[in-house]
């Protein structure tokens, strides 16, 4: 329910702007050079806070992951924009994106009483027409990944209280936020927005090349439909990877049938394997694949691994410590309480939750998801 409403809503409104730039905001998109970036998320014009609504301007292509990663139950809205007359050239790994490429991601919550905020995955109270209702949504922050000719570079900006700007914070920031369940009870949680170092540290999936790379616009994780309602493409419902050949954003793709793809770790009518590992491979796989930053951990997570004992089955940790909870094995097939896996991805320990960045609180029902998974595989560790 959650990825339909958020399709349908983006996707009709964002083509209209596309096909006929109506209700865009008031100037182009800038693609400001690396030694002038703007102090304000307006500057960029890529979205802003325009008459009570956040808006997209015309030719930002919004987009949805089957599997997305975990920040404290808050909603995003992504985009992808690409300047006049360039396209991004397919790669099963990678897209090779052209420079002057901006993608964004931005991080809010449907608003609640009294300042709070609201934990749920209904996306479909956040919308009035063509952008997010400023005044049912609390924005947090927009991330920025801009494509420069030596590589990707990593902007995070913050919204002020007003909800008119965001304001480049390298430093990242801290909010605290009460978060509110759906039987009403109340947690509160910081917020933390990473700084520019952190953003890299993440987005440097290859450790040896330690470049900035785009993790979430990739085949495996956009290769789903994209509900564009009223837009006249296939009754409003299109791939996304054809959508953005067909738009001029991509080019040099296979057939589709040939194409990878992650499953939604939400989605029942797939194996639980599947959604396991494609959970694992959007939250984990960043870091723990051959070249990752966490390579020398020898945990593989990446959903092409297939060594049982690379993917932590029956594996002692390299280093024990809090991080391993007293537990002996990543992954003790048949039990979960048992797994150094299962401790770190429910802590909310810093000093041993996985991942390390990028959120306060456990996500409940991933964790529950890999607790399932773990608990059916077969063999032990005897």
């Amino acid at each position: 329910m959650r990825k339909l409403a958020v399709s349908r809503w983006f996707g009709g409104a964002v083509l209209a702007l596309l096909l006929t730039g109506c209700d865009a905001p008031r100037e182009q998109v800038t693609v400001h050079e690396r030694s002038a970036v703007p102090d304000n998320l307006s500057q960029w014009h890529v979205v802003e806070a325009i008459d009570g609504k956040l808006s997209l301007n015309a030719r930002v292509v919004p987009y949805d992951l089957n599997t997305a990663l975990f920040t404290d139950y808050a909603h995003k809205l992504r985009t992808v924009w690409m300047p006049e007359g360039s396209s991004a050239r397919y790669g099963e790994a990678d897209f090779d994106y052209p420079v002057g490429t901006i993608i964004s991601k931005t991080f809010y919550y449907p608003l609640g009483e009294n300042g709070t905020v609201v934990r749920t995955d209904d996306y479909s109270g956040d919308f009035a027409g063509s952008g997010l209702d400023l005044s049912k949504v609390k924005l947090i922050e927009t991330r920025l990944l801009v494509k420069r000719i030596d590589g990707w570079q990593a902007l995070p900006y913050v919204w002020n209280d007003a909800q008119t700007d965001a304001v480049l914070e390298i430093a990242g920031d801290a909010k605290r936020l009460q978060l509110v369940n759906a039987n009403g009870s109340a947690e509160a949680f910081t917020y933390v927005v990473p700084d520019s170092n952190q953003c890299a540290g993440c987005h440097a999936d290859n450790h040896a090349q330690k470049a900035v790379r785009p993790i979430g616009p990739r085949a495996r994780h956009l290769n789903k439909v994209f509900d564009y309602r009223d837009s006249g493409v296939q009754d409003g419902a299109q791939n996304q990877l054809l959508f953005w050949q067909q738009v001029g954003y991509l080019t040099g793709m296979p057939d589709l049938a040939d194409v990878p793809r992650n499953v939604a770790y939400e989605d029942t009518s797939a194996s639980l394997e599947e959604r396991a590992r494609s959970y694992l491979d959007i939250n984990c796989g960043h870091c723990h694949n051959p070249s990752g930053p966490a390579d020398t951990s020898g945990l593989m997570l990446y959903v092409a691994e297939r060594d049982r004992r690379k993917l932590g089955v029956c594996k002692p940790p390299v280093a024990a410590g809090t991080g391993s909870g007293d537990r002996l094995f990543a992954i003790v097939p048949g039990s979960p309480d048992d797994s150094i896996l299962n401790f770190r991805v429910e802590s909310t320990d810093p000093g041993a939750m996985m991942p390390e960045l990028g959120r306060s609180l456990a996500h409940e029902e991933g964790a529950e998801l890999l607790k399932e998974w773990v608990a059916s595989l077969p063999g032990n560790c005897s």
